[in-house]
């Protein structure tokens, strides 16, 4: 008889398993229910009960014989029990049938959760469930993929406890690593044998419900990416020597303690079912092979970052493959067209932030060839990508591409890629984006079928305000809004950052923050910095009395007040980081700073420590080694400290150091700092030449989102450029190409008042060739406006102007347009939308005409 405790083969006649003393008891053969003493069929399933030998039956001698049947053989494994608390009244005046469901609905989560992170369900036992995970084919982290998949499971019965009205219904787990006799080849029951399984059983018994517990050597396999609390020795039933146990709290790293913080941690807490269902949507992403966008929506600091990271540390563990990019939307300027797009593209090829031209090509093709099998496809998709990353040669750069053929090369890279395994893409700050990231992420929505891509998106409620329809129209898309944390949570965070922290102190923290974990956190990183906090034993603890605790009324003045504690030498390199952006590298902040990039390093990490900056670990990130503001508003607070005259001065190095860089992706961004430059201080005698080099960056910038397909984005720096011009020939060349780019864009009555002010402008110049050509760019806007009725007269006189064969060549080209468009007119023509192929837009120049 087989003892259900340790799997150890007794005696028939046995009443107690001569391996760990357990009463002997029969269990089903179907089912694997224990059996009742007596009873002649299973409860559970309704099978007969096995005939027991008769008494003095010789032995069978077959058993003595060499087995026919799978092999055996010692293997490190780690084992995996838990066991439901709470059962007995979850069953209490429930119907049987719906007890069961119930129990089946836990046991299919059991085995789904087990199976995601590449483990194997020994058996049933009751409400218990044993795992395992190093049979049939070890991994390097089994151990720590059974902590995961414990706490998982942890968390799976608290949410069915809510779902069926049971609060008190909890799982407690334990988790065992070491030596295990192992069956090879078999299935479920009879796997697995041996003293570790026993005292995995007998560990999780002696966990408080809702609680892992882990042994030493579990927890000495996975402290780099799980943290633990000590619990001491352990006096387990049936074992002479203690046993230390350890308490897995969480889950603070990807696999083997990737990307994990130099710095402790805060608590994940208030936002179970928010995770609970991105977790959901990325498994439905895979196993639908359909795209599917979620939205998380709220203010600064508010937690849609940890969110995504706590998403990273669960999809980098299981074992569905998943091809992760992130990308960023900055917020200088407007944005750069397309950035965080790019940095996806960048991020995937493995293309560093300054690397040559030819490295980056050589690093875009090994990509490509990866995932796009097809050489003709591979030769379409590839001078897209190079135009969207800067990297297209001056041939190509003259090219324009439709809007159309540019999505659909981009698409067509990341269904490739979905095709391996489900593509994940996290776009950052998505309220800083332009509108033509905004809409292509809709048309990865729309025509992107049959593929498993997850969209997540991480945005304040500022993108409401400029597409409030974002996500509603869209049956694959949900809006995740996080409010405000609990009191409950916010006091469970700050118990989790400084146990022990006085009642009055706590509480006067807690009602400041208002629900905003950031505010919690950062009155605790300021309590760092005075000293009065230390670190101890893997937390902050409290030194001295700290009744008295000064917190600011805003986040503002609280990241002020931090600022105001450094060196003055760091908090102006903190100063002249804020003009960078969020994100820098070490290159940037020296040419800045004019300091030996050697020498600054030591003070970057120094202030990593101290928490004002962090740094990009992830070594598949082309990122790796950049530093970063913890959080947006403390470089906004930064930057706000300096004067006029300071940020003018930093800008200016800025632009000089991406102009040096000779990346053509940086064209928006430079423009970006040469405008702020101005902006900061318009007069003086640096006042114009400053608005010079700001006018010739931001016609290039403009130029490269035209040739982006992004007509919208390229007026945006059109309208920038005319803020900072004042010479009027200048001037009316910038109206034109803006109102040519507002005809691109559909904006049919920014681009006639445009085109109107370019013709008065060129009317009083006296310039009548370009009078007449600024003439028929307006025709032919109030064309395609609908309004006829203006449109010929204006083109009439520009065709009659244009008749002189003597003319330049732009000017004879307009007017072959202008007789077009008057035909098209005069016939009765109301136009379709500008930009359709045909003669009367293959003579117009776009925005760098």
């Amino acid at each position: 008889m087989r003892c259900a405790t340790c799997e150890t083969d007794n005696a028939d006649e046995s009443k107690f398993c001569r391996e760990c003393g357990s009463r002997l008891s029969l269990a089903c053969a179907a089912c694997g229910t224990v059996l009742s003493p007596g009873s002649r069929f299973c409860v559970e399933c309704g099978a007969a009960r096995p005939a027991a030998a008769p008494a003095g039956a010789p032995p069978n001698r077959d058993d003595e014989r060499e087995p026919a049947g799978p092999a055996s053989e010692r293997r490190l494994v780690s084992v995996l029990f838990a066991d439901l608390v709470g059962f007995t009244t979850l069953a209490e005046g429930r119907d049987a049938e719906e007890t069961r469901e119930i129990l089946g609905h836990y046991f299919d989560a059991a085995r789904d959760i087990v199976g995601r992170y590449g483990g194997v369900v020994e058996k049933f036992i009751g409400d218990a469930v044993m795992a395992v995970w190093g049979t049939p084919a070890a991994h390097e982290d089994d151990a720590e993929r059974a902590v995961r998949a414990a706490l998982d499971l942890v968390e799976s019965v608290r949410a069915m406890g809510e779902r069926v009205g049971v609060p008190d219904l909890s799982l407690r787990a334990g988790v065992l690593t070491g030596e295990a006799a192992v069956t090879l080849g078999a299935e479920g029951q009879g796997m697995l044998a041996g003293d570790l399984v026993n005292t995995a059983s007998r560990l999780q018994s002696v966990a408080p419900p809702g609680a892992v517990l882990v042994g030493e050597a579990t927890r000495r396999a996975t402290e780099e990416a799980i943290q633990y609390e000590p619990l001491g020795d352990q006096v387990l039933k049936g074992k002479d020597v203690p046993v230390a146990a350890h308490r897995a709290m969480r889950v603070v790293a990807r696999r083997r303690g990737a990307g994990r913080s130099e710095i402790i941690e805060p608590p994940f807490v208030g936002r179970d079912a928010e995770l609970r269902l991105l977790k959901d949507l990325f498994h439905a992403t895979g196993a639908e092979r359909r795209p599917r966008l979620a939205s998380v929506i709220g203010q600064g600091g508010i937690g849609k970052s940890r969110l995504a990271w706590e998403l990273l540390k669960y999809v980098d563990g299981v074992t569905e493959l998943a091809h992760w990019h992130h990308g960023r939307s900055p917020a200088y300027g407007e944005g750069v067209a397309f950035w965080a797009l790019g940095e996806m593209v960048r991020g995937r090829a493995g293309i560093s932030e300054g690397e040559d031209a030819d490295a980056s090509r050589m690093k875009l093709d090994a990509v490509l060839e990866q995932f796009l099998l097809d050489a003709a496809e591979r030769a379409w998709v590839r001078p897209r990508l190079e135009e969207l990353l800067g990297l297209g040669d001056e041939a190509e750069s003259g090219r324009r591409r439709s809007h159309e053929s540019m999505f659909a090369a981009w698409r067509t890279f990341f269904e490739r890629i979905s095709e391996q395994g489900t593509v994940v893409l996290v776009f950052e700050d998505l309220h800083w984006a332009d509108t033509g990231l905004l809409d292509f992420i809709e048309h990865l929505l729309d025509w992107s079928r049959g593929h498993p891509i997850f969209i997540l998106a991480l945005a304040r409620p500022e993108l409401l305000d400029r597409r409030g329809d974002w996500g509603l129209a869209r049956r694959n898309a949900v809006s995740l809004p996080l409010a405000p944390l609990p009191p409950a949570a916010m006091a469970e965070l700050l118990a989790g950052i400084v146990p022990g922290l006085p009642e009055l102190t706590a509480r006067r923290i807690l009602d400041r923050a208002e629900g905003i974990p950031l505010y919690a956190v950062e009155t605790v990183r300021m309590l760092l910095q005075d000293g009065r906090l230390e670190w101890a034993d893997g937390v902050y603890r409290p030194v001295g009395e700290l009744t008295e605790v000064a917190v600011p009324a805003t986040l503002h003045a609280l990241i002020a007040a931090r600022l105001d504690t450094l060196d003055e030498p760091d908090r102006r390199l903190l100063q002249a980081a804020s003009v960078l952006g969020k994100m820098f590298t070490l290159d940037a902040a020296a040419a800045l700073t004019g300091a030996d990039p050697a020498v600054l390093e030591p003070r970057l990490r120094d202030l990593v420590r101290r928490e004002m900056l962090l740094i990009d670990v992830d070594q598949r990130s082309p990122e790796r080694g950049q530093y970063g503001f913890v959080q947006t508003l403390i470089q906004e607070v930064a930057y706000g400290t300096l004067a006029r005259r300071e940020r003018r001065r930093l800008h200016l190095a800025a632009a000089r150091h991406f102009e040096s860089i000779g990346d053509e992706e940086l064209t928006g961004m430079l423009a970006t700092h040469y405008v702020s430059a101005h902006e900061a201080q318009p007069t003086g005698p640096e006042g114009e030449t400053v608005a010079a080099q700001a006018r010739i960056a931001l016609r290039a910038a403009a130029d490269r989102a035209a040739r982006l397909a992004a007509p919208q984005h390229a007026l945006g720096y059109l309208r920038q450029a005319l803020s900072v011009t004042s010479v009027p020939g200048d001037r009316a060349e910038l109206l034109e190409a803006a109102g040519l780019a507002a005809a691109s864009a559909g904006l049919g009555h920014d681009a006639t008042q445009l085109l109107e002010s370019a013709v008065v402008l060129r009317r009083e110049l006296g310039d009548r060739p370009l009078l007449m050509r600024a003439s028929a760019y307006l025709g032919r806007a109030l064309l395609y406006a609908g309004d006829t009725e203006r449109a010929v007269p204006v083109l009439a006189e520009a065709s009659e102007e244009f008749s002189d064969p003597g003319q330049p060549r732009r000017v004879r080209r307009a007017r072959r347009g202008a007789d077009s468009w008057l035909h098209a007119c005069r016939s009765g023509h109301r136009g379709g939308r500008l930009g359709e192929p045909g003669v009367a837009d293959r003579g117009a120049p776009g925005p760098g005409a």
